[in-house]
């Protein structure tokens, strides 16, 4: 993750994209989300039938690996969730957008290590 990831010591390993994989990385990194995760993978199966496409399950993927990518740096993670609690309590649209600069900044470059991460792995 660039110069986020170098804040600290990773938790754990990037894990592969699965489902077992990213729930046990998420159960070490931020345990409390296991059920908004297990809740979102019944949403996407049951939406995945419904359309008779994977794309609900690979946007599942993509969203509980970009965010176990940003658990699993403590002062990442810290850094995240602060900037979105400071951008709901901001005083102006200003200050909360510089919030959300912050928090926007952080989660597209997990994004770009998880995407990376998967074209390095099937190269």
């Amino acid at each position: 993750m660039g110069t986020a990831a170098n804040r600290g010591e990773e938790l754990v390993p990037r894990p592969p994209r699965t489902p077992a994989a990213l729930k046990a990385a998420l159960a070490v990194v931020a345990p409390n989300l296991l059920p908004r995760m297990q809740a979102d993978l019944e949403t996407a199966f049951d939406r995945a039938a419904e359309l008779d496409s994977l794309t609900p399950v690979r946007a599942f993927l993509v969203h509980w690996a970009t965010t176990v990518e940003i658990e699993r740096f403590p002062g990442t993670a810290r850094t995240y969730h602060r900037s979105l609690y400071l951008a709901q309590q901001a005083n102006s649209p200003e200050e909360a957008r510089s919030h959300l600069t912050v928090s926007g900044e952080l989660l597209r470059a997990a994004t770009r290590a998880v995407q990376e991460s998967n074209v390095a792995r099937s190269a």
